[in-house]
């Protein structure tokens, strides 16, 4: 069975800009400042495998979740889409709404190990956006071949949130904020460009069925 691997290279590319672990790391810094090594390094740990536990299950649930609902795949890109380009402008403007929900969040923590897994896993990282976009690659997964390596790219970004983390002090000190606000910046054109192409091949197959 022929299998096109640059949908998969795209799905990886997609969630790496949207999940952003470099613009995640001021936050973490300010959520563990003054924390012991070992309770940095036990966050460093669970955060990475909590956010690859909610995107598998979104990817394997996702399509009976559309049905449950009866929702469209192209109802469903439109509204992923919409929602991909408000973070994308934000993350334009070097600030996501990651840091709204923070302190709030961060107030609520009463052990230091729920940190790893509100607010970084979830809302910061695994957010609706990345979400929502493994939903929609999760409809186009086709065969056990397609999910086993759409589940491996959901790894690899397991595998980079854990190396960006653990190199959190040493980039923060080489990047400085405003290195930290290019990149983010550029996430989020990648990012707008990404939600363009849902919004519009959503809104094409739409009208198509209409007409």
């Amino acid at each position: 069975m022929m299998f096109d691997f640059s949908e998969h290279i795209k799905f990886i590319i997609s969630l790496l800009a949207i999940v952003n672990p470099i613009g995640a790391i001021p936050i973490y810094i300010s959520l563990t400042n003054g924390y012991r090594p070992e309770d940095r390094n036990r966050i460093v740990r669970i955060t990475p495998v909590a956010v690859v536990a909610i995107l598998l299950v979104a990817l394997i649930s996702g399509e009976f979740i559309l049905r449950f609902f009866g929702i469209s795949i192209d109802s469903f890109r439109v509204g992923g889409g919409i929602l991909l380009l408000l973070m994308a402008t934000s993350m334009l403007h070097a600030k996501t709404s990651r840091t709204a929900h923070t302190s709030d969040e961060a107030d609520e923590t009463a052990e230091r190990e729920t940190i790893a897994v509100v607010p970084l896993a979830i809302p910061l990282l695994s957010g609706p956006g990345a979400i929502s976009t493994v939903i929609v690659y999760a409809y186009k997964a086709k065969g056990p071949l397609a999910y086993l390596i759409t589940s491996a790219g959901i790894l690899l970004i397991g595998l980079a949130i854990f190396l960006s983390l653990l190199a959190a002090p040493w980039i923060a000190r080489k990047l400085g904020q405003t290195g930290i606000n290019i990149i983010t910046r550029i996430m989020g054109l990648i990012l707008a460009a990404i939600a363009v192409e849902f919004i519009t091949l959503g809104l094409k197959n739409i009208f198509q069925a209409l007409t």
